[in-house]
């Protein structure tokens, strides 16, 4: 009984600990888009800078996972729960290291007027930031429909994507002087679309941990 307490305490750390990274991921995300909208370079740097806090806390659910492991020898979903963290929290990680991307982005910018409005950009990350909150929810509950829905949303991103995509190509069309900062924010964009999918990833994880089967959401 006192083994499953310890073991039961071990899960509910990992869960708490990839809730907080996917707090500060899509914290990263917005951050990053609301420096892009602004052309703040304080901003950008400083999103840059705090990357190495989710990279120590993917280090730690790695610490606690393996030590479970060692000392509980869990088996079947119990086992499966915890290499599923493994998994989350790299996505997670990976997530952050897109989030500075676009931070850098602003400042490769260095504060110059944007070609466009931003609209679908923005709107691609505020439906990014739902993924991640609801993935990681869907995981802490084990809901395979909210997993399900998570995954779904990616379609949204997909098409915002590709319609940046298309005014951007049509824009530096019309204007060659427009290639430099055009390529940048397709750019913006596909690392937002990639968030999303690391997203379904987790989507994908929380599926495969309550059924075993592992569907694949990313498509």
């Amino acid at each position: 009984m006192v083994k499953r307490m310890e073991f039961d305490q071990g899960l509910d750390e990992i869960t708490q600990l990839l809730i907080e990274m996917g707090s500060r991921s899509e914290k990263a995300l917005i951050d990053s888009m609301n420096a892009l909208k602004s052309g703040d370079v304080g901003s950008a740097k400083e999103i840059v800078k705090s990357d190495t806090e989710l990279n120590q806390l993917e280090e730690k659910i790695s610490e606690i996972g393996a030590k479970l492991i060692a000392t509980q020898q869990p088996v079947a979903k119990d086992l499966r729960r915890i290499l599923i963290a493994f998994k989350i929290s790299s996505d997670l990680e990976r997530m952050g290291d897109l989030a500075v991307d676009i931070a850098k982005a602003v400042l490769r910018l260095e504060g110059q007027e944007l070609i466009k409005p931003l609209l679908d950009l923005p709107r691609m990350a505020d439906i990014v930031a739902v993924m991640i909150r609801e993935s990681l929810q869907s995981y802490a509950d084990e809901n395979v429909d909210l997993a399900y829905k998570s995954a779904k949303d990616d379609d949204q991103v997909d098409a915002l994507y590709a319609q940046i995509i298309r005014e951007l190509f049509s824009l530096m069309v019309e204007n060659p002087k427009t290639v430099g900062q055009a390529m940048l924010l397709s750019f913006v964009g596909r690392y937002i679309e990639r968030i999303g999918d690391h997203a379904t990833n987790i989507a994908e994880c929380v599926v495969y941990l309550v059924t075993g089967k592992r569907p694949d959401l990313n498509q």
